[in-house]
């Protein structure tokens, strides 16, 4: 679709007048990558209903003891059990949809996979953070409506970010935006009452949290999937392109990698340590293969040591992909795979496998040993793309005799022509991958080239050969690696500045309201000082001054003087307007720090053997038939109760994977991500 290939529905990420608001795509643009994503919103939707409907059956199921009712809920199970099974192959469907994001003048490369952006629901955070400011803060919770509403749109523009910088630089500023709001408004000895929603990637089932880690972790996972999203796109017909590609897939993989390590324990199947272990393998897989492709852009010389270099690149794509498709069959992460993706990786396989046996045949059959050539660099070359020669034959020897070089080029071809024919024996039994029309051509092409020229040596003389090819050992010049995510470089503008600095005013301390203080003073006499940076705090109060008669004790913060906030003033500042005020009474207002609680961990969904499955989708449930809007929205518990009693209850078949077996009763203590030295729940 070569719609999807123009953004013609993304407007230009351009900052706002004040410099840090950002738009994404317009979510009504009929681009293939929005009929997807719409396609891919209304498959969760119908995911979510067979999912409740399951749910519903299997509670009716250990209900009812009348065996007619069991007979007809077991039968009414088997057919959402069906209806499931086809809504999790569309949503596969969806997930191989590479012709999407292929650039449109591609015309002969094997396609890249990409990620699919999570899907979310909406969220108002107008309730809950006006009371919060009004609460914490002792504030006007009007006056920040502005603020809140920016944080809203924002989050909203990167439910449909453009597919290149200005959209990655979007996602994070969201993120960053994400670490001032933990601070300033998610304490960590309770929940805010606002609930957050993302759809599995690949299972499509929701996962809902009173947490803003699972927002964090969520647009991590999406920064990492748009990333490969940019890479798919790039053309891979020019050097700047697979330049691009390649920068673009280490940058996903060390997007998801990060994703990995800081948010360890996670509610999803898409975002589990064992799935984005095989996420960062198939990107950096991705990445290798493009290497090769650049490499040999410009043209393959049939020249010797130029094909050596060409059959150990080859060969280590082949590799890489092996190991992305044994980490694919591998549990749990098999279960939730794509099984395209998992057949694509193993054709992959055997396609790179096939051509560095080509090359390596191509060196022996069409290159002899001439009198000025260097017997020893080739047969060093030579040695070093052979783990052991077969039985029989030496390297030099066989650079020497024209007969051995023929019948182990003979055995190579042989060797390609099997993985050609597995590569395409696989992709004809994957229906997904069987109506990919550019994978069957490419696939087909090479076979072809093997068995013509596997042909053209072929003599009526020829005497059976037991020759058994070895196998290549991969080697690349050019190491692969994840590029970390630099979300430094993104600078934001904390929407809630106005509070004050975050050092002092966050939701970790609590503070008394604001304080009137009337004080007569005499010229160069306040009674007190004043120390610190901003705000500015009350030091040596003499305890006969007025101020103190006043109610001013050592250690409150001015927050105003004459009305004008002064949140952000140093020590000279706020003096200087002492200053002004002359001979007329001096009114300011301060605050004093409260007897904060010991901070509690508020525990988060793990995976966890035995865990209640069924209580996000309970959750989503109340918060879609919730009427009345205008009141507070209620605390909500944490996702998961971690009282041993509780996780003995039966389970539903909405069952996350354990990814450690068995269920421990301690629960090792996991720093969490804190952006900003924040000290928030573990996730």
């Amino acid at each position: 679709m070569t719609d999807a290939l123009s953004p013609r529905g993304c407007q230009p990420a351009e900052p706002a007048e004040d410099g840090y608001f950002r738009k994404g795509c317009n979510p009504l643009a009929e681009t293939g990558r929005s009929k997807l994503q719409n396609q891919r919103a209304a498959l969760n939707q119908q995911i979510l209903r067979a999912v409740r409907m399951r749910a519903g059956a299997e509670n009716l199921l250990r209900a009812t003891t009348n065996n007619k009712v069991r007979e007809q809920v077991l039968l009414e199970l088997s057919f959402v059990n069906s209806d499931l099974q086809i809504l999790k192959e569309e949503l596969e469907g969806l997930n191989i949809s590479v012709e999407v994001y292929r650039n449109s003048e591609e015309t002969f490369s094997i396609p890249l996979v990409p990620l699919g952006l999570k899907e979310t629901k909406e969220v108002d955070f107008t309730l809950p953070l006006k009371d919060f400011i009004l609460e914490h803060y002792s504030e006007d919770s009007s006056e920040y409506e502005d603020e809140i509403a920016d944080l809203m749109d924002l989050r909203q523009a990167c439910r449909t970010p453009s597919r290149d910088e200005a959209g990655i630089e979007m996602l994070i500023s969201y993120f960053l935006q994400l670490g001032y709001v933990e601070n300033r408004f998610f304490p960590p000895t309770r929940h805010m009452g606002v609930l957050f929603t993302w759809y599995d990637s690949f299972t499509g089932v929701p996962v809902c949290q009173p947490n803003l880690l699972l927002e964090k972790a969520s647009i991590l996972f999406n920064i990492g999937a748009l990333y490969t999203q940019i890479g798919t796109r790039c053309n891979r017909q020019t050097q700047a392109g697979l330049e691009n590609a390649v920068d673009a897939f280490q940058r996903a993989a060390g997007v998801l990698s990060y994703l990995k390590e800081t948010f360890t324990h996670t509610p999803s199947y898409d975002m589990s340590p064992a799935m984005l272990n095989v996420l960062v393998k198939m990107m950096l897989a991705q990445a290798q293969e493009c290497v090769f492709e650049q490499i040999g852009l410009p043209g393959i010389r049939n020249e010797f040591f130029t094909l050596v270099k060409m059959t150990q690149e080859v060969a280590k794509v082949g590799e890489v992909y092996m190991l992305v498709n044994t980490a694919m069959n591998q549990e749990p992460v098999k279960e939730n795979i794509p099984y395209s993706w998992s057949k694509l990786a193993q054709i992959k396989s055997d396609h790179y496998k096939a051509l560095a046996h080509y090359f390596i045949a191509t060196i022996l059959c069409d290159h002899e040993l001439q009198p000025g050539d260097d017997e020893d660099q080739q047969e060093k070359a030579l040695s070093q793309v052979y783990d052991y020669v077969p039985e029989g034959l030496m390297v030099l020897t066989v650079l020497k005799d024209k007969v051995q070089r023929k019948q182990l080029g003979k055995a190579h071809l042989r060797k390609a022509i099997i993985y050609h024919e597995e590569a395409l024996r696989v992709c004809g039994l994957c229906k997904k991958l069987r109506n990919i029309d550019v994978l069957q051509e490419v696939l087909t092409a090479a076979h072809k080239r093997s068995l013509l020229k596997y042909a053209q040596q072929e003599t009526e003389d020829d005497f059976l050969s037991l020759i058994q090819a070895p196998d290549i050992l991969p080697k690349t010049e050019h190491k692969i690696e994840t590029i970390a995510p630099q979300l430094s470089k993104v600078k934001v503008k904390d929407f809630f500045h106005r509070l004050g600095p975050l050092t002092v005013f966050s939701a970790k301390q609590r503070w008394t309201a604001p304080r009137t203080i009337n004080i007569h003073h005499k010229a160069g006499d306040l009674g007190f000082s004043l120390k610190g940076g901003s705000p500015v705090q009350i030091y040596c109060l003499d305890p006969t001054c007025s101020a103190a008669l006043m109610g001013l004790r050592e250690g409150d913060y001015i927050v105003s003087v004459g009305g004008v906030d002064c949140k952000w003033l140093g020590v000279n500042e706020v003096l200087e307007k002492f200053r002004n005020v002359g001979e007329q009474p001096i009114e300011f207002e301060v605050i004093s720090c409260q007897d904060t609680t010991a901070s509690v961990h508020s525990k988060s969904a793990t995976y966890s053997v035995g865990m209640q499955k069924t209580y996000s989708l309970i959750c989503l449930a109340m918060e879609e038939d919730k009427i009345d809007q205008t009141k507070k929205a209620p605390l909500k518990l944490p996702f998961l109760s971690w009282g041993t009693k509780n996780r003995q209850k039966a389970a539903s078949t909405l069952c996350l994977p354990s990814a450690v077996a068995g269920s421990s009763q301690v629960k090792k203590k996991l720093s969490p991500f804190t952006l900003l030295n924040t000290e928030s729940s573990l996730y």
